[in-house]
């Protein structure tokens, strides 16, 4: 069950993050060659774009999958009537992002507005939902390789791509832009010819208003759920916008807040890999397997985000060639840490999903994010940037150990989690490295060793206790 868990993460959860993941390859090369300003641009864009992106396919993706399910003859049917729908509604989306980004792009960047936009917005509108449906498709059918495979390719070129523009040609912020438009694009066309062409599911233009319309009324309450990944992400550079904070010091904020996305990237993974194995345990009655499953998890997030945490000096002075951002390593210790919220919030969320009980979603995941905004919007202009790493911490907490005291997770349960352990765990956790990240090497070093051998021992223990309770 252990390397089931990790070969499932590798091969299922990690491949469609791999181009985040690799983004660590080219910060010694690109940072020196970037601003404060650069990160500034390119974190308001993402931070808008991440706003409006749950809109673009309006959470059809659930019916997209539910049809695979549920209506096995005729799912490619239903497919290409979504194409078709989201292929005409991607034009209005695209124009409203548009707008978006002209009113929020700064004056310092207004002489590339007009550029920004129409790189941002070209994939999308020349190839509407074909990412969406073809990705749908392989993962649901359990072909991992042709995701996989396209993810690699595309990682590498986004690689090249980024070192050629920014370190060679010297375009600043615009090389980010421009690679992703034509990674996008060629990303985009490999897709559409398997949809298209190979699957055969060419979109319907004339759709059936009343498929359509029962499609929406499942998928629409889900996006206040899927909105909350934004919030909690995401919007803190929105909000810095809002409140009048200078591009460069978002962009200060932003190259902390990258390294949280790399865990964010691992935390979603194992989210796909664990989440099977979770469902089995529970139509089987092992909720103590489930338990300890989780568990286990917990401690190898708590292994690797505080060992990138109390070395997070040395790893910003390696792979930042650049003095201005570098000394952000504070932030991103709060930040990463904060993901440590994901297994617990594995533990307990899976089992409502499993019972069917998402209209309490809202007092998790929604709340959480809401909180959020509202904390940045109160402190942000009071405090400056250490507050949104820390509204982002605490309001991770509350999502990933409030699922432990609702009534649709108690009822009937076999197992206790000890919620409030692992969370003063997680605490405990954080403000040791947040102090010890400053600490000379050998007490480091030290540290590191110990905290090794301790979670290596308890990981062993709860390994036998899954055994057994399998």
């Amino acid at each position: 069950m252990i390397r089931k868990l990790f070969t499932h993460t590798a091969i299922y959860g990690l491949a469609p993050y791999i181009p985040k993941l690799l983004g660590f390859v080219t910060l010694p090369i690109i940072t020196k060659d970037l601003t404060s300003f650069d990160y500034g641009i390119a974190g308001l864009i993402a931070a808008y774009a991440g706003a409006l992106g749950v809109f673009n396919t309006l959470g059809l993706r659930l019916t997209v999958v539910n049809a695979f399910y549920h209506h096995k003859s005729q799912f490619k049917w239903m497919w290409r009537q979504i194409y078709g729908f989201l292929s005409i509604w991607v034009w209005v989306y695209a124009l409203i992002i548009s707008t978006v980004f002209y009113l929020i792009i700064p004056e310092e960047a207004a002489d590339n507005t007009f550029l920004i936009i129409v790189l941002n917005a070209t994939p999308l509108v020349f190839f509407g939902p074909v990412v969406m449906l073809g990705t749908t498709y392989y993962q649901l059918t359990q072909q991992p390789i042709q995701i996989a495979g396209r993810t690699v390719v595309f990682s590498l070129m986004t690689i090249g791509l980024n070192i050629y523009l920014i370190s060679v040609l010297k375009l600043g912020y615009m090389g980010w832009f421009w690679a992703d438009c034509l990674v996008g694009l060629l990303q985009n066309a490999s897709f559409w010819y398997a949809v298209n062409v190979k699957l055969r599911m060419t979109p319907i233009f004339n759709f059936k208003w009343r498929l359509l319309k029962r499609s929406l009324r499942v998928s629409l309450p889900a996006i206040p759920h899927y909105y909350a990944t934004y919030l909690l992400n995401s919007s803190d550079r929105m909000v810095m916008d809002w409140v009048k904070m200078p591009t460069e010091q978002i962009g200060r904020y932003n190259i902390a807040a990258n390294f949280g996305n790399y865990y964010n990237s691992v935390s979603m993974a194992a989210g796909f890999a664990v989440g099977p194995m979770l469902n089995g345990f529970y139509r089987e009655g092992k909720d103590l397997a489930a338990r300890n499953l989780i568990w286990i998890l917990q401690l190898v997030f708590f292994l690797g985000t505080f060992l990138f945490a109390i070395w997070s000096k040395e790893i910003f002075y390696f792979l930042i060639k650049n003095d201005d951002l570098r000394d952000t390593y504070p932030l991103a210790v709060i930040i990463v840490m904060s993901y440590n919220y994901r297994p617990m919030y594995l533990g307990s969320m899976s089992r409502v999903f499993y019972k069917e009980k998402t209209n309490i979603l809202w007092r998790v995941s929604f709340l959480a994010g809401a909180v959020n905004v509202v904390l940045n919007l109160a402190l942000i202009p009071l405090f400056g940037l250490t507050i949104p790493a820390l509204t982002t911490f605490i309001c991770y907490m509350y999502m990933g150990y409030i699922g432990f005291y609702l009534n649709a997770f108690r009822q009937h349960l076999n197992a206790e989690y000890f919620p409030s352990a692992w969370l003063l765990a997680t605490v405990c956790l954080t403000i040791t490295a947040y102090f010890l990240v400053d600490f000379p090497l050998v007490p480091k070093i030290l540290t590191s060793l110990g905290i090794i051998v301790i979670i290596i021992l308890i990981f062993l223990g709860f390994r036998k206790l899954l055994r057994i309770s399998q």
